[in-house]
């Protein structure tokens, strides 16, 4: 299976060729920040988290929503999801890979990881992240390699590989409800602080991963002999449509909790990230387009007519994925920083060299998809599962 890494159009090899130049982009950037310090970052005492963790946060819920083709798959025996499956698989693999760069340069240093480990108590939610995102990228390379294999050689999976798959279902919803954790106990944050942290991650985390799940689909359709069934896309689409109320629902309710009590805490921070809070305004601009998409989206996904329209399900996904990243992998975690815990305010953007770093991670990940897909689509053509 591996030959069909190293064979590919000329198309095929200029991508790979400007995904390894961004990459060495971000590596320079990274070794720059590594020199001379986080102070290169806009991070400091009262906005220590920044765009490294909130992308972190984003993709581990396109990592966990891989469980939106798996679960249908092997617990509902949704024949038609099989062949998108392992899709689903390998892009969680790329996503945790991502979630794990994130942690790493956000340390500073590589080797405080080891801290993690060294000093690991249960009692610690970044040991139990640690844990379940590390079992969850090794179940999912288990299941996605050696279901490829068996493909490839025409035999069915071992039971064992069938048995993963199903342990990695609830290993799915536990990353990002660990993740979640990890916010909400922090009690000197009151924005973070709320009961449904977890299920606004697991829901925004199932728009936003099918949506970019769609999107690659979509892009195979077109350029490569793997065709996706219509009716795939179809019950994706619904999924996305009721994980994307759900997530508008769940901020509606931060929204009535803050306003309606009237706890300055919680409403400050909204007050900041929606209108702007005495005088600063620095994520407003970016709430504002994070709205419109996600309200554009909503109304395309909800009307039947738009939503089997692969035109507009392209375009309502990819309003989705912009609408969520901004909403979780910047706003979410900088305004639990805004105002600090002796209500000033302290703003935050990211800097030059942080954003190198996040692409050359993208780029990293783009990568590892691109091979994985690559690899995937070759043995499909070789099963007989595609058009020519």
């Amino acid at each position: 299976m591996v030959e069909h890494i190293f064979r590919g159009s000329k198309r095929y090899w200029l991508w790979l060729g400007f995904l390894a130049a961004v990459i060495a982009a971000g590596f320079a950037a990274y070794i720059y920040q590594f020199q001379n310090g986080l102070t290169v970052t806009n991070m400091g005492r009262d906005v220590s988290w920044g765009l490294y963790i909130g992308q972190f946060t984003f993709f581990v819920g396109v990592a966990a929503s891989a469980v939106m083709v798996v679960l249908p798959y092997y617990l509902h025996n949704a024949k038609e999801f099989g062949k998108v499956t392992i899709f689903g698989e390998f892009l969680a693999i790329s996503a945790v890979i991502m979630c794990l760069l994130f942690i790493i340069v956000d340390l500073g240093r590589p080797d405080r990881l080891f801290n993690v480990i060294i000093m690991a108590t249960p009692h610690s939610m970044m040991f139990w992240d640690m844990v379940v995102l590390s079992g969850y990228l090794l179940i999912n390379l288990l299941v996605g390699w050696n279901v490829l294999e068996a493909e490839y050689n025409s035999v069915s999976p071992a039971t064992w590989v069938k048995r993963l798959a199903y342990l990695s279902i609830p290993w799915a919803v536990s990353i990002h409800t660990v993740t979640a954790f990890l916010i909400s106990g922090l009690p000197g944050r009151h924005y973070w602080l709320t009961a449904i942290m977890a299920a606004r991650f697991l829901a925004s985390a199932f728009a936003s991963g099918p949506s970019l799940l769609i999107l690659l689909m979509l892009f195979l359709k077109k350029f490569t002999s793997f065709k996706v069934e219509d009716k795939v896309l179809n019950k994706l689409s619904v999924i996305i449509t009721y994980a994307l109320t759900i997530s508008l629902f769940f901020i509606g309710l931060e929204f009535f909790t803050a306003f309606y009590s009237q706890v300055p805490t919680h409403m400050h921070t909204l007050q900041y990230l929606f209108v702007g809070l005495e005088g600063h305004t620095a994520l407003v601009p970016f709430m504002a387009v994070f709205t419109v998409l996600a309200l554009v989206a909503w109304v395309l996904l909800l009307n039947p007519k738009t939503r089997k329209n692969q035109k507009y399900l392209g375009m309502a996904c990819a309003f989705v994925f912009v609408a969520m990243m901004i909403e979780k992998g910047l706003a979410l975690i900088i305004g639990g920083f805004i105002p600090n815990t002796f209500e000033r305010i302290t703003e935050y953007l990211p800097s030059l060299i942080e954003l190198m770093v996040t692409v050359g991670v993208w780029a990293i990940g783009a990568l590892v998809l691109t091979i994985l897909y690559k690899m995937a689509v070759a043995v499909k053509e070789r099963a007989g599962e595609t058009e020519h």
